[in-house]
């Protein structure tokens, strides 16, 4: 068996999703604007709800983001 069949590039395995990350910036920059909107409704005021938001979306979107540590 050739190496490359069993391990995979470096690269490739810790690629990251081009379409989450500007997803983090479109909501990041929503909350600077201040038209970024919870899922209530309500408006977002705090920048760590704002980041948490990026992040779920971004998620969402495929970009891998590990999970929040306790």
């Amino acid at each position: 068996m050739a190496w490359g069949m069993i391990y995979k590039r470096k690269s490739e395995s810790n690629s990251k999703s081009k379409s989450g990350y500007s997803k983090i910036h479109t909501v990041m920059s929503e909350y600077k604007r201040g038209t970024l909107h919870s899922g209530s409704g309500a408006k977002v005021t705090s920048k760590k709800q704002a980041v948490a938001i990026a992040l779920s979306e971004a998620r969402k979107r495929g970009a891998r983001i590990p999970k929040k540590k306790y």
